[in-house]
């Protein structure tokens, strides 16, 4: 049915009418189930954010500058994790080799989730715990620099990064949550999200990882500039 000017207006001012009236309706019981689910999901977040701030604001700023240095010395940044760990490490090589907010050239970083044939063919022929840590046999050199995502801290594959990145001089970084797992004592340095809960642990690691964007960015192409 093809609507006349008149009509369609008609409808578009009614469907208007309507929703103002449910804005307006007290929700049923259900309705503010939700809308409490909301809320606690958002103070909750925003809590994790700030307690991890107030307790790793200066090894933010450090790591940057550790990173920093990396690229400057033709080395780059190796990123690996497992489920939303990969989301995130592939989230911010991307931000590193494409751009974040500055329009600046590539950096050199590589998320060690990506390749499949890589990660199966390894979990095939010898173990899913070999996936990351082969690879940085393959590609590191020293002065690289590892950062290891785990939610536990206790990922066995990660572990294993971690330790094969140690012993090939890289520099090594985790982002964990809990109580760091066993991860945190075998990097050179843990920033820790004292959270239970894993959505808000991976909510404040891929916040991390955008502020190391942001201050390499900074330290690289914006440090000296004069501000307007």
């Amino acid at each position: 049915m093809k609507l006349t000017g008149s009509v369609l207006e008609y409808h578009c001012l009614t469907l208007t009418c309507d929703i103002h009236t449910l804005q307006r309706t007290q929700l049923p019981q259900g309705e503010r189930t939700v809308e409490k689910i909301i809320d606690k999901a958002l103070r909750e977040s925003v809590k994790a954010k700030e307690d991890f701030v107030k307790e790793n604001g200066r090894s933010l700023i450090f790591l940057a500058e550790r990173i920093a240095q990396s690229f400057t010395s033709d080395r780059k940044l190796l990123i690996c994790g497992n489920g939303g760990s990969a989301a995130d490490a592939q989230h911010i090589a991307a931000e590193f080799v494409n751009r974040f907010m500055l329009e600046r050239p590539p950096l050199p970083a590589i998320a060690l989730t990506t390749d499949t044939s890589i990660i199966t063919s390894i979990g095939n022929d010898y173990s899913f715990e070999d996936v990351f840590s082969k690879q940085v046999k393959a590609i590191a050199m020293e002065g690289d620099v590892l950062l290891a995502i785990s939610t536990s801290g206790n990922a066995a594959n990660v572990i294993s990064a971690v330790k094969t990145a140690r012993s090939q001089g890289l520099y090594t970084i985790a982002f964990t949550g809990g109580d760091g797992g066993r991860l945190s004592s075998l990097v050179d340095i843990a920033l820790v999200v004292k959270s239970s809960t894993t959505a808000r642990i991976q909510e404040t690691h891929i916040f991390a990882g955008h502020i190391l964007c942001q201050l390499v960015d900074y330290i690289l192409f914006q440090q000296g500039i004069k501000e307007d």
